[in-house]
């Protein structure tokens, strides 16, 4: 096998976590909501035939998330509408009248919002998408980032009017410092993993992903086999996971997940048979996946959904953007970034190995789903890797 990608397999069960963790009542309502906001526009679902007959599969079907909302990446359904969310239930709260989603976007709570703050820690897009909604929503924001964060990262939420902060140590330190912070100040954490006694806003923040899905399911007239998924704490995934389940039911694809093999927290939790976390030594370039601490509530969907979970080395990534983006026969070219890529990055390693293609599965019949997560967040780094600077 190559020293580039390790396979184990999971043990899922299919129980009741992708319907109980997740309703489909809170898909629905997400997805209400977010289609309706200004710039809404669903994302492009390529087919790529010709890297699928190089791969040996039926097809690769690649959900490019770089477009959505002009912020580059997934992101921008979670970190936003869960804002909503935590405004929506504390105006509520303070003014003694129920109040809905479309109240608080559309301005008729403007002097109540304002006096609420929100926070988070973030490798980037999810802040990036929390700035964003705090921006049209007219509410302070407070963003927490670790010493490895991007200067362009940085600067991008900071244009959204966000107020960011720089700690030292990496990703899971910069969640134990704002949520501290933000509780002695009485702000309002709107993270993307839980933790416990906090399961509001990374539940809301997983439902806001479902209008991917909802996007796939209106493009696809039958399930894929397989879904590549790449991971940090498991937020992305376990939505996608739990929404595939909901809707194909026992016809759902079987659930791959994909993290750098330098933070590969899922990965140990698999071979534990429980969330553990890890520690991250060196940072990983698919920074949106450098997370140590799995997120409870994803792993309980997770556990119960994923047949196989993969890890993958820094080395794939450059080769898989540049492939994307200068692509073979026919297929469109996609401007991806370094964590939107991880999914392909696996597929495309795993393809080389006949014992780890039976190990997942994959045949010259497989239909291939991924989640290209993000597109190009950082310019400077992108155009590093792509060999332009």
């Amino acid at each position: 096998m190559s020293k580039s990608i390790s396979h184990i397999q999971g043990s899922p069960n299919f129980g009741p976590a992708a319907l109980s963790v997740l309703p489909e009542t809170a898909f629905v309502q997400a997805i209400a909501e977010i289609t309706q906001w200004e710039g809404y526009e669903s994302s492009p679902l390529f087919s790529l035939p010709s890297l699928a007959q190089e791969v040996g599969v039926g097809a690769i079907l690649y959900k490019h998330e770089g477009p959505r909302f002009g912020l580059g990446s997934f992101k921008a359904l979670g970190g936003a509408y869960a804002a909503l969310r935590v405004l929506q239930r504390e105006v509520s709260r303070r003014t003694g009248e129920e109040v809905s989603l479309s109240d608080i976007r559309e301005g008729h709570c403007a002097d109540q919002v304002s006096r609420i703050t929100l926070a988070s820690a973030t490798d980037g897009n999810h802040g990036r998408s929390l700035a964003w909604g705090c921006q049209r929503f007219g509410v302070p924001c407070k963003i927490y980032i670790h010493a490895e964060v991007s200067q362009g990262r940085e600067q991008a939420m900071q244009e959204l009017g966000a107020e960011v902060i720089r700690i030292d140590g990496d990703y899971d330190a910069s969640v134990e410092t704002c949520r501290s912070e933000a509780e002695a100040a009485g702000w309002f954490v709107v993270s993307d993993t839980s933790w416990p006694g906090y399961t509001e806003p990374p539940r809301d923040v997983m439902a806001g992903y479902g209008v991917m899905t909802h996007e796939i399911f209106n493009d696809l007239e039958s399930p894929p086999t397989h879904v590549f998924l790449q991971a940090g704490v498991g937020g992305m995934a376990a939505a996608v996971a739990a929404s595939l389940r909901q809707h194909w039911k026992d016809e759902a694809p079987k659930v791959c997940i994909v993290e750098p093999d330098l933070a590969a927290c899922l990965f140990d939790s698999a071979k534990q048979r429980q969330a553990v976390s890890v520690e991250i030594g060196e940072e990983t370039i698919m920074a949106g996946l450098s997370c140590g601490v799995p997120s409870p509530m994803a792993w309980e969907i997770l556990s119960s959904e994923c047949s196989h979970f993969l890890t993958i080395s820094d080395d794939l990534i450059a080769t898989t953007m540049r492939r994307l983006a200068h692509p073979l026969g026919n297929d469109p070219a996609i401007e991806a970034g370094e964590s939107g890529v991880a999914g392909l990055a696996a597929v495309i390693e795993a393809s080389k190995d006949p014992e780890l293609c039976s190990e997942l599965g994959l045949t010259p019949d497989s239909r291939i789903l991924l989640i290209g997560s993000e597109g190009v967040t950082d310019p400077e780094i992108y155009a590093q890797i792509m060999g332009n600077s």
